[in-house]
């Protein structure tokens, strides 16, 4: 195989200039420029040669070419027509072989098929839909088995956070549904074009080997969570009194029979936790 060429800084402002493209606020991006960040990306992913991976918004390409450099076969899903189309000419021309990249020009936020049924999820995820993202894809492509997304470094931590943390809420749970989450590096700001006013980091998963639940009690359990959030100074017999019963005192009922302090926050309660209180609910009609 020929060796992949990497995009240096001149070269994505040179594309750039092409295509006639400014990176938006409103898309989220920031294209890197560093070729030994998209490396580190790709390594802590552990892609191998063969494997399928998808990466959402691919952009340029610099993270792309990183990923086929090692073998594997990529599904770039891209939401500019633009960047879209001119993605498999960059790397055609940087020697990546025919057949090894699918552009699939879709938003990310509601694409539902991906060629080549991928098992790996690598990205440079927009800050402003991060986590939409990130949930949308773990729930709507169960063969996804680990990843590694680079995100804004609040997003990240709030991803990787345990009961009991401040910065521990609904993303944070909902994650979890998934798999297990861990913060897996610092980037910094300075290998992005435009340079952002936020630090990133990676965030690595690994897809839990059964289901939490059912898909019933993922929507229970998610609606539960977000009431929870939205109030999240509240007792969980007041927070969560609309969707138990109606009361506090029913409410009450209900967490205590899952084994759950009335008068305990939602910060202090584990994904087990919130199921066990959905199951109570379903329990108790």
């Amino acid at each position: 195989m020929t060796p992949v060429r990497l995009l240096g800084a001149a070269d994505i402002r040179t594309l750039a200039a092409e295509l006639d493209v400014t990176p938006t606020k409103k898309l989220g991006q920031n294209f890197v420029v560093d070729a030994n960040t998209v490396r580190k990306i790709v390594q802590t992913a552990r892609v191998t040669g063969g494997e399928r991976v998808v990466e959402i918004g691919p952009g340029l390409g610099s993270l792309t070419l990183a990923i086929l450099e090692t073998g594997a076969r990529v599904s770039a899903v891209e939401i500019d027509p633009r960047l879209a189309a001119r993605l498999p000419q960059t790397a055609a021309e940087r020697g990546v072989p025919d057949g090894h990249l699918e552009v699939v020009l879709h938003d990310a936020m509601t694409v539902e098929e991906l060629p080549g049924d991928p098992t790996v999820l690598v990205a440079n995820l927009p800050y402003n839909v991060s986590v939409p993202v990130l949930l949308h894809f773990m729930r709507t492509f169960p063969r996804l088995e680990r990843g590694v997304v680079m995100v804004q470094a609040e997003v990240g931590e709030r991803l990787a956070a345990g009961p009991g943390s401040k910065i521990y809420g609904a993303p944070s749970l909902k994650a979890a549904w998934y798999g297990a989450w861990r913060l897996a590096g610092t980037v910094s700001r300075h290998v992005f074009w435009p340079v952002p006013n936020v630090d990133s980091v990676l965030v690595a998963f690994e897809r839990a080997e059964t289901p939490a639940g059912t898909l019933k009690e993922r929507e229970r359990t998610f609606r539960l969570i977000d009431l929870a959030f939205q109030q999240r100074r509240k007792m969980l017999r007041q927070a969560l009194a609309g969707a138990l019963g109606g009361s506090a005192a029913r409410a009450s009922e209900i967490l205590e029979s899952a084994g759950v302090a009335p008068t305990a926050r939602g910060e202090s309660l584990s994904l087990a936790d919130f199921l066990a209180v959905a199951r109570a609910q379903a329990a108790h009609g």
